[in-house]
């Protein structure tokens, strides 16, 4: 595993378990030395982001992560800063390199109180929170939700050791309350749940410290899962030959608009063009077809009339190179009928928005296709709740590509892809996305890479990518609040051309 691999490498947290046990068992690193390098790593990341903080509170718990804040709070205390360190267990309980840490604490001419809730809260610069580690499996509450209830009172920035305290760190759930963070530096390896879900809420800037890891512990626990990054982008989409011409990049057929859902359809269209599509060419129902290409005249629309569309649309899917159906699509006679003929094409082909919900009453399976749901649409298709999907996101995910073969892109915060072979993960995109058109524009996004060549899972991990790329920078340009699909098409061109 190379060094941009290793970046981009995400483990459950059993894998990070066994990660840790390797190095410390097999390779002879002392754990110790791993919890000073985590510490050191936390607090030279500290000084980067507040250079002038001097003042800070360490609330400990037990374990590792109240060891990983003792150690902070030495290297603070050496450092000249003025140090507050408060417990919520009984020190005289601490073991192992937790208690180490303390005791060295200690040596440097630290002190340590216990946490009250009563009393008001320190004045500090910085609060690290060094509570609950990566091991939390149920409802945080007494004394510990009090300590998260004041960390997110305090008006000082947090830094969050290992996870955010609250957060399961598998599923990005928060167990009850937990810990909202300006920073969370996590330790060794990337764990599943700081990517997804709640999560985005709470971390606040991710970081990883690998603590110098060899890379013959890392081989040891392999991993199918990883990061979208920039280099998967670059490399999917090399520079055009410079005697191109349009048949070489493909021929999208963009399916949906049902009567008075023109614009789904025109999105996915205009998304397509502005990725690189060949040609683009819309089937769509003929209450609008005239006009739907007005203001995007290189869009090819054809109309397919209710009362005869397979003929109609057998003859569109000739020489085609990939299809998108569902923006707008309806789930009336019309669009189900639709629905199975593209099903049967044999081509490539992405299934999103009402596409979905009619597949959602098949009993059907197959590999050419890139399904793409939201929360809601996921819990159609297997037939659960939308907080069922929530409540686990990299489950859910993993089922439905069993369940329904080819490619899953379970959309939301942290957007996931799965295939067989693993899943993927999309840490861009922000909240302006949740707003009418985006899965729309992903759909015309994806099926322009298809066309262009690209396999199922490159085309949706780089569609994913450049969509949620491209609504961050429409966001710094114009905000979040308000942001339109449409915002994010104007920009596609530019990430399409890394």
């Amino acid at each position: 595993m190379d060094k941009q691999q290793r970046k981009h490498a995400v483990y459950t947290t059993q894998q990070v378990r066994e990660l840790d046990r390797v190095a410390i068992e097999e390779f002879k690193l002392p754990g110790y030395l791993l919890m000073t390098r985590a510490a050191q790593a936390a607090f030279d990341l500290a000084v980067r982001c507040w250079p002038q903080a001097q003042s800070v509170w360490v609330i400990c718990g037990a374990g590792n992560n109240g060891g990983d804040g003792y150690v902070f709070a030495r290297l603070a205390l050496t450092a000249g800063w003025q140090v507050n360190v408060q417990t919520l267990v009984d020190t005289k309980k601490l073991g192992g390199d937790a208690q180490q840490a303390y005791l060295d604490y200690l040596t440097a001419g630290g002190e340590v109180s216990a946490f009250e809730a009563d009393q008001p809260l320190p004045d500090c610069e910085l609060i690290v929170d060094a509570l609950l580690g990566t091991g939390l499996q149920r409802e945080v509450t007494g004394l510990f939700k009090q300590a998260i209830e004041q960390i997110n009172t305090h008006s000082a920035n947090v830094l969050a050791m290992d996870i955010p305290s609250g957060l399961q760190a598998d599923t990005g759930q928060v167990c009850g309350i937990a810990v909202v963070t300006d920073l969370t530096v996590t330790f060794i390896a990337m764990k599943q749940g700081l990517l997804t879900g709640q999560a985005r809420q709470y971390t606040g800037k991710l970081q990883l410290a690998e603590l110098a890891i060899p890379d013959e512990v890392l081989a040891q626990v392999p991993t199918a899962q990883h990061i979208i990054s920039q280099a998967d982008v670059k490399t999917a989409l090399k520079p055009r030959l410079r005697h191109a011409h349009k048949g070489h990049h493909g021929h999208s057929l963009l399916i949906g608009g049902t009567a008075g859902m023109s614009g789904a359809i025109q999105l996915a269209g205009t998304a397509a063009l502005r990725c690189g599509s060949g040609l683009v060419s819309i089937a769509t129902h003929p209450a609008h077809a005239a006009w739907l290409n007005l203001h995007r005249p290189e869009l090819m629309v054809h109309a397919i009339e209710p009362a005869d569309p397979a003929q109609q649309l057998r003859s569109l899917l000739n020489k085609k190179t990939a299809l998108g159906i569902g923006p707008g699509l309806g789930k009336d006679a019309w669009a189900q009928q639709l629905l199975l003929l593209a099903l049967d094409a044999g081509l490539p082909m992405v299934i999103d928005a009402d596409a979905l919900n009619l597949l959602a009453g098949m009993n059907r399976r197959q590999d050419n296709w890139i399904l793409t749901p939201h929360p809601a649409e996921a819990a159609r298709l297997l037939a659960c709740s939308t907080a069922d999907i929530e409540a686990d996101r990299v489950t859910a995910a993993r089922t439905l590509q069993q369940r329904f073969g080819g490619v899953c892109v379970l959309k939301g915060a942290g957007t996931l892809i799965t295939s067989k072979q693993g899943v993927t993960f999309c840490t861009s995109g922000n909240p302006g996305m949740a707003s009418g058109g985006m899965g729309d524009v992903l759909t015309g996004i994806i099926t322009a890479l298809l066309a262009q060549g690209l396999d199922n899972m490159t085309a949706a991990q780089i569609g994913v990518q450049i969509h949620a790329d491209a609504a961050d920078q429409a966001a710094l340009q114009g905000g979040e609040r308000g942001l339109l699909a449409s915002d994010v098409i104007g920009l596609l061109q530019s990430r399409v051309n890394p």
